[in-house]
């Protein structure tokens, strides 16, 4: 059984920065693609980041060049760093893992002031 770790939501200022980890653990097979999707009040789960194993990335339209995705393959790890934060990023942030079936994390809050 996969489990994955969060850590690095917080509250921050219009403008300002987070960094948010992720790590598996317990997996028997190589993980694939690990990434972020968030949930924000009043709309449906929505893709933030996504990589492959191979170093490929999948950002959600709304990122438009703030959040950079990173892994640590050998730590079976996934970061998002995330600046030029916006009121509207507030939500919570599910770290996501693929082996032969999709993994979710419990979550982390991120909470963006005005």
């Amino acid at each position: 059984q996969v489990q994955l770790s969060e850590s690095g939501g917080g509250m921050v200022q219009t403008g300002g920065s987070l960094r948010l980890s992720c790590v598996a653990s317990g997996t028997q097979y190589r993980i694939g693609e690990m990434g972020w999707y968030r949930q924000v009040p009043e709309k449906q789960r929505e893709l933030v980041a996504t990589m492959l194993s191979g170093g490929g990335a999948t950002y959600g339209d709304f990122v438009k060049g703030r959040f950079l995705i990173s892994r640590d393959p050998h730590k079976n790890a996934v970061f998002l760093q995330m600046d030029g934060l916006k009121p509207e990023d507030t939500g919570v942030y599910y770290c996501s893992a693929h082996t032969i079936r999709t993994y979710w994390g419990q979550g982390t809050q991120v909470t963006v002031s005005p």
